[in-house]
């Protein structure tokens, strides 16, 4: 095999022709796609609970906008942490994704990238974020480390529960305590609140996405929610997404959210309505494709958060 070949072999679930494969040299390109660097959706993911705090802080602290300071710091936090994140479940999951089409080209699991030279890779992200977390103030930064807990247990779960994305949740709302954390210096209910709507959210949404792997999950003895529902998934995304709106609403309500605030989550419903009539669980891609539109429904409840803040403090 060619030293081109061997640094640049196509992983069947990731982005074709993407910058990394263009521009990266060629000794990167396997940790790029370690981090999936070349897949945002997940880092936009765990990024819109941050801002969402970020946000709903602002509203109740009568500032015009979220802290920008802390958006950039929950921006690049967010990027590392997820490439951490999917550097550690590449690890713990090497044998498994030999088994399954879509994960065995995985930089990890055909050897491309070494057990050592991934811990190492694991250790330098964390780093990284460390950085980012000890720009906030204290109860932040004690805030974010207990996260650590369940981002290192959330890919055993697929292993011993049929609800792993229970846990993904934990890991991947905990954003929606620490832009509240980071305004005030403590957490007050409505980001609690804001906290467990968000893990409603995540549960619902990586559900739709499970579905593209339950029939080699099966084979391989993984668990998840996709299994669990099977064809009762819609049943359950109406009520995931319905609690989601209805504690993230509880939340913005509490922070002082005002007619704007509320508009952009009846838009944010709207689009979990959207894709619970859309999906079809025997379409992998559209799966795929619903999944990746929560990024849009996020970013839409942000922009009227952000909207009301200001709205509010000029009134």
């Amino acid at each position: 095999m060619t030293e081109h070949s061997a640094h640049d072999v196509r992983v069947a679930d990731a982005v074709p022709d993407h910058w990394a494969d263009r521009y990266a040299p060629l000794g990167w390109r396997p940790y790029l796609r370690l981090a999936r660097i070349e897949r945002p959706i997940g880092w936009w993911l765990l990024l819109l609970p941050c801002w969402w705090s970020a946000a709903i802080a602002a509203i109740a602290g009568g500032d015009a906008f979220p802290n920008p300071w802390h958006l950039i710091l929950f921006l690049v936090g967010a990027i590392v942490m997820r490439g951490a994140g999917c550097t550690w479940n590449d690890i713990l999951d090497r044998d498994i994704d030999l088994k399954v089409e879509r994960t065995r080209q995985r930089p990890l699991a055909c050897g491309r990238v070494s057990l050592g030279a991934a811990l190492a890779f694991l250790v330098l992200q964390g780093l990284i974020g460390l950085a980012v977390l000890v720009q906030f103030n204290g109860f932040a930064i004690a805030t974010g480390i207990a996260s650590l807990i369940v981002v290192l247990i959330y890919p055993l779960m697929k292993r011993v529960t049929w609800w792993p994305q229970l846990f993904l949740g934990l890991a991947f709302s905990y954003g929606a305590l620490m832009g509240w954390a980071g305004a005030f210096g403590r957490l007050d209910l409505a980001p609690v609140l804001l906290y467990l709507g968000s893990i409603c959210w995540v549960i619902a949404y990586d559900t739709i996405y499970a579905h593209q792997d339950r029939e080699d999950d099966a084979l391989v003895g993984v668990k998840s929610t996709a299994r669990l529902f099977a064809d009762r998934t819609r049943e359950a995304l109406i009520v995931l997404y319905a609690l989601a709106v209805v504690l993230i609403g509880a939340a913005v309500v509490l922070a002082g959210g005002h007619t704007i605030a509320l508009i952009g989550l009846a838009a944010f419903a709207a689009h979990l309505a959207w894709q619970v009539i859309k999906l079809d669980i025997s379409d992998s891609a559209l799966c795929l494709r619903l999944f990746k539109s929560n990024r849009d429904a996020g970013l839409m409840l942000f922009a009227a958060l952000c909207l009301d803040a200001a709205v509010q403090a000029l009134a």
